[in-house]
């Protein structure tokens, strides 16, 4: 050891060791100190490093906390005489009672979407309605600190709410819980994930997030909120409640649990996007696409009627997700507008790899300096009071005004703005993430100016960049689309000046193409994106351009890091293997894969 530490060699630990955790100071990690000697005869010298030498926040290292699940049947003689004695009849009840399980999946999931959703259009409603009417009220009194000092305090309450949920209740609950479902998916045993507790701070951390004004949205946390009712669901028991029911005992194991957590997230991304697919799991059959397409079905169905009576429209079915963009009109494209997608497809990735970068440096700084749960509470408490600072100076510095016309939000703020006009930042910032998004993509041309969407993509941009990470529940799929709408409508007015008689340059055309470019550059997806915007805008006849920009964005990320999902994954050490062997993988020895010492039993 002394002989190690007063070498200049350089220690360098790989990806693919099961090494230890880097949170506990006493474990002791295994690394491979490479000399030419080495590289000659091929031999390891193994050697024992304290933990300390590890930095936090390494993407190189593995936890030894995880577990992997069993996803492979024990076919033993137990089971195959187990399976002789419960007979045909027995497959059969099974069978159906699998089928029946989906069902409830979908319906139960699509409850809670609904509870989620009515909740956030509620509280949203009384917040912002209170505070346009104040700022009208005293902006010509000049007290406009009262309306600030109520904006704070609207923001900070929530979040102090969900904050201390996630930080003291449950820290898995934290962020989308995409990642977290998608290591389940793929083998690795997560931690009290799925547990019921889970899912009860999830809903109502994600509920109070978007209620004080975090740059989150509602749309992913439904992923994982329908993997926790699924593994719930079909094990018959409550590990939280300590209550086993005695039903559902043969569906126990752990690959027919994956099985309906599979399921479970896709009816999430079903209730959330109205898009029937998922995107997450190694493991795949036939047999499963069917349950997992008919939890879906039923999930969107359950939620399009629950939200249309709520909406005084029964029978409608006009809302088949949370997520509703609104119905584009019939935009058309010419050739000349593919390149440009396809740049535009580029920026995004540029961005989002940026993004992602700035999120990881975040988070490692997190790692290191804000462990104890109250700084946890106390940095999300002050995301939220910066938000409203950040949106009250843009409301108040810049003046950018139009005639009110066909309102594009419910609560039109005044401020300095002539009569019959509204202030068009007040406009964004006064309604939730989703509603901006929207207003972005239909409200009229000439209706924003560059100078305030340039100012808002900035800001906007770090903002949604910060939050994610924090201590509460949000997903990143709404601030990414409204970073990417605003900027792709820049760029609409910045082509309208150079172009002025292009008739083709719809702002909302280009709105939607930079929002999927931004939101492909962040999470590095391409046939789920397509599909969800699509559903989500009724666009169909705009596959092709979104294919482009998507493919654009994520080949242009690619090139400088990995997408965020991916990244947090690394973060938190869970040794999950990527779809492909990296370069030079044959070069790689199994001594450096094992753990040490090796554990036998006698």
């Amino acid at each position: 050891m002394d002989e190690l530490t007063s070498s200049n060699e350089e220690i360098r630990t790989t990806r693919f060791r099961n090494l230890p955790s880097v949170n506990a100071s006493q474990e002791e990690l295994i690394v491979t100190v490479p000399d030419d000697k080495e590289l000659l005869s091929s031999i390891r010298r193994r050697v024992q490093v304290s933990s300390e030498k590890i930095e936090t926040g390494s993407l190189n290292v593995l936890s030894a906390k995880y577990e992997s699940l069993d996803y492979d049947t024990c076919e033993n003689y137990l089971l195959l005489d187990e399976e002789r004695k419960k007979g045909y009849r027995f497959i059969v009840r099974k069978s159906i009672a699998r089928w029946y399980i989906f069902l409830l999946i979908g319906m139960i999931t699509a409850f809670i979407a609904c509870a989620i959703d009515i909740s956030i259009e509620e509280l949203s409603q009384l917040k912002y309605a209170s505070l346009s009417h104040y700022v009208d009220t005293y902006v010509t009194e000049g007290k406009l600190h009262i309306p600030y000092f109520l904006w704070v305090l609207y923001n900070v309450v929530p979040v102090l709410i969900g904050s201390a949920l996630v930080a003291y209740v449950e820290p898995v609950a934290a962020g989308s819980g995409i990642p977290q479902v998608k290591c389940y998916l793929n083998g690795v045993k997560i931690p009290r994930v799925v547990r019921i507790k889970t899912l009860f701070v999830k809903s109502v951390g994600v509920v109070c997030s978007v209620v004080g004004g975090l740059a989150g949205g509602k749309e992913g946390p439904m992923i994982h909120s329908g993997a926790v009712v699924a593994a719930g669901i079909s094990q018959g028991k409550s590990t939280t409640f300590r209550r086993d029911f005695k039903i559902l005992k043969y569906f126990r194991e752990d690959h027919e649990k994956r099985d309906f957590v599979s399921g479970g997230a896709a009816a999430g991304v079903s209730a959330a996007f109205g898009a029937p697919v998922e995107e997450g799991t190694s493991f795949w059959n036939q047999s499963l696409t069917w349950r997992t397409f008919f939890a879906s079905v039923i999930s969107t169905f359950t939620l399009n009627v629950v939200l249309s009576t709520y909406h005084g429209v029964p029978g409608d079915l006009s809302y088949p997700g949370l997520l509703n963009l609104g119905k584009f009109e019939n935009f058309s494209y010419q050739v000349y507008e593919l390149p440009i997608f396809l740049m535009m497809g580029a920026l995004g990735g540029l961005l989002g790899a940026f993004w992602n970068f700035i999120n990881y440096k975040l988070s490692v700084f997190r790692m290191r300096y804000i462990r104890m749960r109250w700084l946890k509470v106390v940095e999300a408490c002050m995301v939220a009071a910066i938000s409203a600072t950040l949106g009250f100076l843009m409301m108040f510095l810049l003046n950018d005004c139009k005639p009110l016309g066909q309102d594009p939000t419910k609560f039109p703020t005044q401020l300095y703005c002539p009569d019959g006009q509204y202030n068009v930042l007040a406009s964004i910032w006064f309604q939730t993430p989703e509603a901006s998004v929207r207003s972005l993509f239909h409200d009229p041309p000439n209706t924003h100016n560059a100078a305030s969407l340039a100012a808002f993509v900035v800001i906007y941009f770090l903002l949604s960049c910060w939050t994610f990470g924090l201590a509460t529940s949000n997903g990143l799929f709404i601030p990414t689309l409204l970073t990417g709408a605003a900027w792709g409508r820049l760029i609409s007015v910045g082509l309208y000046r150079v172009i002025p008689d292009a008739v083709l340059i719809h702002p909302g055309k280009y709105a939607m193409i930079g929002a999927a470019a931004q939101l492909g550059g962040v999470v590095r997806m391409t046939i789920s994106l397509t599909v969800i915007i699509m559903e989500t805008t009724g666009n169909i006849s705009f596959a092709l351009p979104l294919i482009i920009t998507l493919i654009a964005a994520k080949w242009t990320g690619d090139f400088f890091n990995e997408g965020i999902y991916d990244t947090h994954i690394q973060l938190s050490g869970v040794p999950l293997l990527p779809w492909e062997p990296p370069p030079l993988v044959h070069n790689i020895y199994a001594s450096e894969v094992m753990s040490h010492p090796v554990v036998t039993l006698n």
